[in-house]
């Protein structure tokens, strides 16, 4: 909660009015029954009707400003505990957006949705209970336990027996609540990963009709997750048939001897009734504070659950003072090693080798040989475990992260486009961008081709991941976001390998002719895409087996002749 609570600051004025106004509502239920005992005991007695009417009329008073506090109290409740869980849901979401590569292996996506969605929506519910719940049902008791022994010290002594024995029922449910509360989450986790991924990947199943299967396996994580569900439940739905015996032999006691007393006359009828709301108060308020401690403690997994995120530090650190401008796009690896967090063996070893600015990189391996992971230290995704990779004659350690990744465009493997438009999705390159400029990129990547006969043009709707266009359109366009850019280095990571070889030279010749510049990096799976190239490397199990120019590699490289000459086939074949 250290860590939480600093984000109920923006709304601290709500937080404190909350309590206050609950105590006030609280003062204005407890005296409606005081009342009521003066109009049986004084105003009926006495056969006083001005009495009855004044104290009736004091009656009507007191509820109707409790219920005006109860209102406003329940408002500034729901302000503070529901703007407290935006303010965290903000946080961890900034703080998501800082972590590297390394940071969000650590976590599975389903996790993260289910800590920004379920946990925070939780911890909201608890803020706003504590305020409200948590205060309400303490001063409920208290004020209610004064008026009883007030009426009847003798009667009160019931108490002594009832709250004790509810509070050990409390004390055992709640102790095996807890454990079914922390299995719910990572059980909610389970359930949100098998959506997330069926829901992503809806069309690979479709087209290998695996409808079934993937409504199997929902089948056993949802059962799972209601069968743990009603476990917890189970628990509480124990609790309540046990706290109403509780409540109604405690009615069934008062009545018994207070009946007695008011027989003899040590008793007023108005005031037995009178107790026997304030012990239901009390009674009440023990469970009301039982439901708060169970909900505490689904709280208390989430908050902890979301502490987790917000005290996981970015593997990737910036040291002070770092440098905000790229000389050029000259690249060089020194002793590169690197290894994944969750992995025991080195991914990359001992990587070294140079290019100049401007100069054009081809890199080409089987799959597996860590070509993806080489080109991710450039703009530091992943940081190196031993050596250096130097950009622009300075370690990329020492630059500013984000002045480094705007002059490192990176077109992944994986096209994403963000639902929006056309120009949108360019605009992530630059956001300043006019739309001649976006026009340029897009020839450039030779996107325009078929983005110019849409009827909108740049203000073509993109649907979520791109889904309306096809892998080589989303491959062009992703380019020519990266182009966007205006970069000093760019690199595609087999970014053209939807597209026909015709248009995939074209991409190459406008590279080589317009973008000399521009440091380029192409990982490929056709020698065709890199032969080109100034020089070329080849990956074999995380090391390089070769480097040099398509021709010195045809002599020297069994690997990269090896690919060649097959592929030389395939092309022959067809």
């Amino acid at each position: 909660m250290k860590i939480l609570l600093p984000y109920m600051k923006k709304y601290m004025k709500y937080a404190v009015l909350c309590p206050i106004l609950m105590i006030l509502e609280v003062l204005a239920d407890i005296i409606v029954p005081y009342l009521m005992s003066r109009i049986v005991d004084v105003g009926i007695v006495n056969q006083d009707i001005s009495y009855i009417v004044k104290i009736g009329l004091i009656m009507v008073a007191a509820a109707l400003v409790g219920m005006l506090f109860g209102i406003i109290s329940s408002y500034f409740g729901a302000k503070a505990g529901f703007g407290f869980a935006a303010e965290v849901r903000q946080q961890t979401f900034k703080k998501i957006q800082g972590f590297s590569f390394a940071n969000l292996d650590e976590f599975t996506v389903s996790s993260l949705i289910t800590r920004l969605t379920n946990d925070c929506n939780t911890i909201g519910q608890v803020a706003m209970m504590s305020l409200r719940m948590a205060v309400r049902a303490p001063f409920l008791m208290l004020f209610a336990l004064i008026m009883a022994f007030r009426i009847n010290a003798s009667l009160a002594r019931i108490f002594l027996i009832a709250i004790p024995i509810t509070s050990i029922i409390i004390y055992f449910i709640l102790n095996k609540a807890r454990p079914l509360f922390f299995k719910l989450q990572t059980k909610v986790d389970k359930v949100n990963a098998i959506i997330q991924e069926n829901l992503t990947n809806i069309r690979v199943v479709k087209s290998f009709n695996r409808q079934k299967f993937e409504e199997k396996k929902f089948e056993d994580r949802n059962n799972s997750l209601r069968e743990t569900a009603l476990k917890a439940i189970s628990i509480i739905i124990l609790f309540m048939p046990i706290l109403n015996i509780i409540i109604y032999s405690t009615i069934i006691s008062i009545l018994w001897f207070g009946g007695q007393q008011v027989i003899v006359g040590t008793m007023g009828s108005g005031e037995l009734v009178s107790f026997i709301t304030y012990i239901t108060q009390v009674l009440m308020a023990l469970m009301m504070i039982s439901f708060f401690f169970m909900q505490l403690l689904r709280g208390s997994a989430s908050a902890g659950r979301i502490a987790e995120i917000l005290n996981t530090e970015s593997e990737i650190k910036e040291i002070n003072n770092p440098t905000r401008d790229l000389k050029d796009g000259s690249i060089k690896f020194e002793n590169v090693s690197f290894i994944y967090p969750s992995s025991k063996e080195n991914t990359l070893n001992n990587i070294n080798f140079k290019i100049k600015s401007g100069e054009t990189l081809g890199i080409i391996g089987s799959t597996g040989s860590s070509k993806s992971t080489l080109v991710q230290l450039i703009p530091r995704l992943y940081d190196v475990t031993e050596g250096s990779v130097i950009v622009g004659g300075l370690d990329v350690r020492n630059y500013d992260i984000k002045a480094l990744r705007d002059q490192v465009a990176f077109v992944l493997q994986k096209n994403t486009l963000f639902s929006g438009t056309l120009r949108e999705n360019m605009q992530w390159g630059n956001e300043n961008a006019t739309d001649e400029e976006i026009i340029k990129a897009l020839k450039q990547a030779q996107a325009w081709e078929f983005v110019s006969k849409y009827d909108d043009k740049l203000d073509t709707k993109v649907e979520q991941g791109g889904s309306n266009f096809s892998g080589g359109q989303k491959q062009r366009l992703t380019i020519a976001r990266a182009l966007m850019k205006s970069p000093k280095i760019i690199i595609l990571d087999d970014s053209t390998s939807a597209v026909d070889m015709t248009t995939d030279a074209k991409i190459q010749k406008i590279f080589k002719e317009e973008l000399h510049d521009v440091t380029t990096i192409i990982i490929a799976q056709r020698i065709s895409s890199i032969q080109h190239a100034d020089r070329i490397l080849v990956m074999h199990e995380g090391r390089i087996e070769s480097f040099g120019d398509h021709d010195s590699l045809m002599k020297n490289s069994s690997i990269y002749r090896e690919i060649y000459e097959s592929q030389q086939k395939g092309v022959v074949g067809e």
